[in-house]
């Protein structure tokens, strides 16, 4: 589908250039890409070997195959969430450990691959060089959780759940909004979810503000994926420009209310910090430690 780009002299530009904001200023280039893509291209020159080989070598061919692109594919998703993992104040180590699995996956396919076109020495070789340097490549994925420390393990991992929850439904409003194939829409979606994001951090830093910001982790995300949904398989049909005043407007207000509810919870967590400096600085006085002045 073609996309829709938006200027100073396009339609829709009186709406959208008073509105133009920078959602990529956080972002960073992705490292599930470039060398992961090659793990992909890599094994397929088997699929010649296999078609050209005896049956039984054509069937070690063909799962020394998928267990390489398998291999790939795990590869770029524990990369996808060691990102997500690192972006995080507070986070839980991956229960699946992707990357592992990933150099596990590809010393099995080199092995078979090994086995059918040499023998059990060269497989042998082929399996314990392919893992070693896979792992040197990659790394490992992380194996502890991060950010728990001084805090209570429950209300961390209460944290930790609510904020790939929302994190989900940023996804989700990613993926719908992709739909509708309007790059400005995309930018102002992602304005939004930066702002979003830092309220998930400053939760993080202090688990006790879940409370305070668990209907805009739950249920304000919850309805802004679905209206972005709803939209977008609205906008996509008919380019309806009212729908998509309404959905900006809408998208404003999210992005409002998140800013300032983050600057609350800031707000109050300075005071706390205030309180406990004064307690401690009256408390030094009295026990004659520091001067009252």
């Amino acid at each position: 589908m073609a996309q829709r780009y938006s200027g100073k002299f396009s339609p829709n530009a009186a709406s959208t250039a008073d509105k133009q904001h920078d959602g990529f200023k956080s972002a960073k280039r992705s490292r599930a890409g470039g060398r992961v893509n090659l793990l992909f291209l890599a094994p397929l020159p088997l699929i010649w070997k296999a078609f050209t080989s005896p049956p039984l070598e054509m069937m070690q061919f063909l799962i020394a195959l998928g267990a390489l692109i398998l291999a790939a594919w795990m590869t770029r998703e524990g990369l996808i969430a060691q990102e997500a993992f690192e972006a995080r104040k507070v986070a839980r180590r991956p229960a699946l450990p992707r990357k592992i699995l990933g150099s596990a996956l590809t010393a099995t396919g080199l092995a078979i691959a090994g086995i059918a076109g040499h023998g059990p020495l060269e497989a042998l070789v082929f399996a314990v060089l392919g893992g070693a340097l896979h792992s040197f490549a990659f790394g490992l994925d992380p194996l502890k959780n991060k950010g728990v420390e001084g805090h209570d393990q429950y209300q961390s991992d209460r944290v930790a759940r609510a904020v790939e929850d929302a994190e989900s439904h940023l996804q989700a409003m990613n993926r719908a909004i992709e739909r509708a194939g309007d790059r400005a829409l995309e930018r102002r979606v992602s304005s939004f979810q930066a702002t979003a994001r830092e309220l998930f951090r400053t939760v993080e830093e202090d688990p006790r503000d879940l409370s305070a910001a668990r209907r805009y982790l739950g249920v304000y995300l919850l309805g802004a994926k679905d209206a972005t949904v709803k939209f977008a398989d609205l906008y996509s049909r008919t380019d309806d420009a009212q729908a998509r005043a309404d959905y900006e407007a809408l998208l404003d207000d999210l992005e409002q209310n998140f800013a300032a509810r983050t600057q609350k919870l800031m707000l109050d967590d300075r005071g706390d910090l205030t309180i406990e400096i004064d307690v401690l600085r009256e408390r030094l006085a009295q026990e004659g430690l520091r001067s009252n002045v």
